[in-house]
């Protein structure tokens, strides 16, 4: 295999399944960190902070500087602190989103309100109709609706699971408007390791199990990709592709 200096781990589905670890995935990192390579954690999930994410990887025996975790929260709270930083907005997500905004200075509004220059649409585990409809106003009202995401479901252990795409498309649709996604397939979580670690895009690999997120991603940012066959996308199906991946492997034992 190609070596590269910042190997991008997707983690539902590529490092972890659920609460449990993947064993050649878990094995691959270490291997790469003997090596002296700290590889990066390329995650759409919304709900968790960076601190928490490194808990869970330290949880899985992996030792994860919190500055290589590049969460769709995190990198979500440096796109509106560069585009809105005068904003006012409004939130329907979990701690993920809510602690990075905090951490930016961004102007989170209260959960009454009807007006808000942005509306920001995170994994929320305590989704209702209400807070469905009180989006719906809000977009309807004028604020740009941001996603962390658009993965519209994602592994648990045993099934698929709606994810925060499902309902940012929602209200999109309700509303009649276009959301912008900052997660994946976007290229701004690698954009944000390029410009942060100062790599070039031939020093970096996605490493993920969705095509329509992990593999887009590095093919919109112009990196190499590797599709492993431990989630949601089956090798047949990116070997199908238009747009091809440029390694695909059953699983990452080397």
């Amino acid at each position: 295999m190609k070596q590269y200096k910042a190997y991008c781990f997707d983690l539902d589905g590529t490092v972890y399944r659920g609460k449990k670890p993947i064993p050649s995935a878990i094995t691959f990192i270490k291997k790469l960190q003997a090596q002296g390579i700290e590889p990066f954690y390329v995650t759409n999930n919304s709900s968790k902070t960076r601190s928490q994410i490194q808990h869970i990887l330290q949880n899985m025996g992996i030792e994860a500087p919190e500055t290589h975790i590049y969460s769709s929260a995190y990198v979500t709270a440096k796109y509106i602190a560069e585009h809105y930083r005068d904003a006012k907005v409004y939130v329907i997500g979990a701690d993920g989103i809510r602690q990075s905004l905090k951490e930016e200075g961004i102007e989170v509004v209260g959960e009454e309100e009807e007006y808000a220059d942005v509306l920001v649409m995170g994994i929320d585990w305590t989704i209702t109709y209400e807070k469905i409809v009180h989006a719906c106003k809000i977009v309807q009202n004028g604020a740009k609706l941001i996603g962390t995401n658009p993965d519209i479901q994602f592994p648990s252990e045993q099934y698929f699971i709606p994810g925060c795409g499902s309902f940012v498309e929602l209200v999109a649709k309700v509303s009649k408007v276009e959301p912008l996604f900052i997660g994946k397939p976007s290229p701004q979580l690698l954009n944000f390791i390029k410009k942060e670690h100062k790599f070039t895009k031939g020093d970096m690999v996605m490493i993920g199990d969705n095509y329509h997120t992990d593999i887009l991603c590095g093919i919109e940012f112009g990196c190499d990709t590797i599709h492993v066959n431990t989630g949601v996308s089956s090798t047949e199906f990116v070997q199908q592709q238009v747009k091809k991946a440029t390694k695909c492997v059953e699983n990452l034992k080397t």
